[in-house]
């Protein structure tokens, strides 16, 4: 009797490859436009508008990041995963919503801050804004290592 071996071929549209790069670009661009905004000192009132601006713009780039990452960047298939690979994917998964949410709620707070009170409630959005950043940093680099490592041990390299 012969066994039957079953291979899975993916196909990759290179416009949505790009479109998903380029996303990830911007991303990237909007987060150290950010951090050098969050880095200088409160002094001009356009200051709160630009933040406004950029961090309503980081929400918009983490919304489609986010879901290009759960459509097309997790494994489909968990079953071939090693457990504990698969486990970790779905943490990672899982902090998708929470930081959402915490920007999202950094664009609130500036919406409403146009009270003046203006430098205080913008030095505080920049803190928090950095704070933010810290475990986006943290997210992005554990979602790399776990790639890594599933590609690392799907070619055998970690025997």
């Amino acid at each position: 009797m012969c066994a039957m071996i079953s291979t899975r071929t993916v196909t990759i549209n290179a416009a949505f490859l790009q479109e998903i790069k380029d996303v990830h670009q911007l991303l990237w661009v909007t987060l150290d436009s950010l951090r050098q905004l969050c880095d200088t000192p409160v002094a001009a009132p356009s200051y709160l508008r630009q933040l406004t601006s950029l961090l309503a713009d980081l929400r918009d780039q983490l919304a489609l990041h986010f879901s290009l990452e759960e459509a097309y960047g997790y494994f489909d298939d968990p079953v071939d995963v090693a457990p504990h690979v698969s486990q970790r994917a779905e943490t990672l998964r899982n902090q998708h919503q929470e930081l959402y949410l915490c920007v999202c709620d950094l664009v609130d707070c500036c919406e409403q801050a146009y009270d003046g009170r203006q430098f205080a409630i913008a030095a505080s959005l920049a803190e928090r804004y950095r704070d933010f950043h810290k475990r986006l940093v943290v997210h992005e680099e554990a979602e790399s290592e776990l790639i890594q490592e599933a590609y690392a041990n799907d070619l055998g390299v970690g025997d």
